[in-house]
């Protein structure tokens, strides 16, 4: 498996243990958000501090589980996500959507009550 997941105050962390976020994890990301939203959850962290590259069904499956989460009322926060990375959101522009916190801490300081 190249996901971790855990729970923080009623947070869900989603670790992707892997260097590359590409078409090889995206559908196993993918399955484990749909079923983490189906779980009730409705405030989720995707942990991007391995990741070192992503491509775009990586970019992809991080914006499925925006969606799914949006749907239900809930948020989805990243955090830990190399430049590389987040060069990806912006040429995609969805900076504004896939919001990335340097460390954990502020990430799940900047959860809205739900």
């Amino acid at each position: 498996m190249a996901i971790a997941k855990s729970e923080k105050n009623g947070i869900v962390i989603i670790k992707i243990e892997r260097e590359r976020l590409d078409s090889l994890i995206a559908s196993e990301l993918k399955t484990e958000l749909l079923l983490t939203v189906d779980g009730g959850a409705n405030k989720i962290l995707i942990d991007l501090s391995d990741v070192k590259y992503a491509d775009s069904s990586g970019l992809g499956a991080l914006l499925f589980g925006l969606r799914q989460v949006q749907n239900i009322g809930g948020q989805m926060n990243l955090y830990g996500a190399s430049k590389k990375v987040m060069n990806l959101t912006k040429i995609a522009r969805l900076e504004d959507r896939l919001i990335n916190y340097e460390n954990k801490n502020e990430a799940l300081e900047n959860f809205v009550s739900l």
